[in-house]
């Protein structure tokens, strides 16, 4: 068993969930943050459920902030690799998750900031079924070149970053866009101006008419 512990919002039509909605947060952060994002979209999915786990690992030195997998330095095959590593441990809790509150894997939506971006991305083009969609933020494509030979399911993307990030340039949005589509995703993108690494208002927006409109048609 792989599960990650986090917070949870239950379907404000206080019914059985129709939908599930994992959102992953970033490094050195946890459950918390991104649950806060749910009152924003709530009202537009009515009958999704909503958590935010924990990632599996503490972060040394950071109290309360937990890591996907550790970030050293800005080697690029170092976050390659570490993506690859924690892989299934995300893919596993996604089947957990989705048992748990009774939903179909299509009815599944993704949502990850920064490291979570990293770590959606590459488990939910590799599900067995694909998941609803991906909406991502100021994250990144990990390991391009194994794109092409591993993917198994095509949901629409959407990929969001503020042109002002100094963690992650914006430069790293039009990287995945264009390795997504070359692969055959449909993907959409967003560049939110003047927002460093972090989530504007109208990426917020656009976030929540991105899920509701793939998760409930």
């Amino acid at each position: 068993m792989t599960t990650l512990d986090g917070p949870s919002v239950a379907p404000i039509n206080k019914g059985p969930a129709k939908q599930l909605v994992v959102l992953c947060h970033g490094y050195g952060s946890n459950g918390d943050d991104l649950i806060g994002l749910v009152p924003h979209w709530r009202r537009a999915l009515p009958d999704a459920a909503f958590v935010s786990p924990n990632a599996p690992d503490p972060v040394p030195m950071a109290p309360g902030g937990y890591q996907w997998f550790p970030i050293s330095n800005a080697d690029r095959s170092a976050v390659d690799r570490g993506v690859v590593a924690a892989a299934s441990v995300l893919d596993e809790y996604l089947d957990e998750v989705l048992e748990k509150y009774g939903v179909a894997p299509e009815n599944l939506g993704l949502v990850g900031f920064s490291q979570g971006t990293m770590m959606i991305l590459h488990v939910g083009l590799r599900r067995a079924v694909a998941p609803a969609c991906i909406l991502g933020y100021s994250g990144m494509l990990a390991a391009p070149e194994r794109l092409a030979e591993d993917i198994k399911v095509k949901p629409p993307v959407m990929l969001i970053h503020g042109d002002q990030d100094p963690m992650i340039p914006v430069q790293a949005l039009h990287s995945a866009a264009a390795q997504l589509g070359e692969a055959g995703v449909d993907v959409s993108w967003h560049v939110s101006q003047g927002i460093p690494h972090s989530i504007g208002a109208d990426g917020l927006a656009l976030g929540g008419e991105f899920l509701a409109r793939h998760l409930t048609g």
